[in-house]
């Protein structure tokens, strides 16, 4: 995501760019004469922070440490499986390329954005089963294999297909709200000490209360994804905001389906 602040700077419109992903400036090529960058650490009373949503997994490894060295991950670079302080993460529920948001985390683990984090596996029902000749199925199965490739990552169609895990293995379930639920029950008898939960979780509140209890009594740590308008990085941004006299914050970020009545 990237914040953009403006504000009336005597007779002239000024523009602030903060690319929070990155915690750095918007690149130079996107501002205009009358705009310029800032960075958290230029910005009196902005502190740099993450948006990232894998504390999951920093959560699962930092309970995990063994006395080897810490495994450094860097942007586009990752090693084949998780090694000694890093989580064996199984993405359930990857979508299409481009489109869904499980697919969004996996290129994020890939390029070693989450150094805590080793995507070794990726559970995908639809598009490697009933799925993979219809749309948006041939264009999962070239991705997959590219992945496998690359990173070595394992695509599977069940998460009863998962072997046993060699490291601290977390789940990150971001599949249909109505399957969630079984979901979880898998990944908790796939020996998972720690579940990402993409929103809403499930169809019902008593759905999401039988799964906490679940969770509970099967001692699985269970992180849930949160709405954009109430979390720290927008909290952060106006109070920010309200330093700066007349400015207005808008948030931008991608979103591959078009605005129309279906979607």
């Amino acid at each position: 995501y990237t914040i953009i602040l403006r504000y009336n700077k005597g007779k002239r419109r000024e523009t602030q760019y903060l690319d929070l992903a990155r915690s750095s400036t918007w690149h130079k090529s996107h501002k205009t004469s009358k705009e310029k960058s800032i960075s958290p650490q230029s910005t009196p009373g902005f502190r740099p922070f993450s948006v990232t949503m894998f504390s999951a997994f920093s959560h699962l490894s930092r309970h995990h440490q063994s006395s080897a060295p810490r495994v450094a991950s860097a942007i586009g670079r990752r090693f084949f499986a998780a090694k000694a302080g890093q989580s064996e993460v199984v993405l359930v529920g990857c979508g299409a390329p481009n489109r869904g948001m499980g697919w969004y985390h996996a290129v994020q683990m890939l390029e070693g954005r989450c150094p805590s984090a080793s995507l070794d596996y990726v559970v995908e029902p639809w598009f490697l089963g009933a799925g993979s000749t219809g749309p948006g199925g041939p264009e999962f199965g070239q991705w997959a294999k590219e992945t496998t490739s690359a990173h070595g990552t394992s695509f599977l169609s069940s998460v009863a297909d998962l072997p046993a895990p060699k490291e601290p293995r977390c789940a990150l379930i971001s599949g249909r709200t109505a399957d969630n639920p079984r979901l979880l029950t898998e990944c908790i008898a796939a020996d998972c000490k720690t579940i990402y939960l993409e929103k809403p979780g499930a169809p019902t509140v008593k759905e999401l209360q039988q799964m906490k209890e679940e969770a509970e009594k099967a001692g699985v740590a269970v992180l849930m994804g949160y709405n954009k308008n109430v979390c720290k990085y927008v909290r952060k941004t106006r109070e920010f905001a309200e330093t700066v006299p007349g400015s207005h914050v808008t948030f931008v970020s991608n979103n591959a389906y078009e605005n129309t009545p279906e979607s």
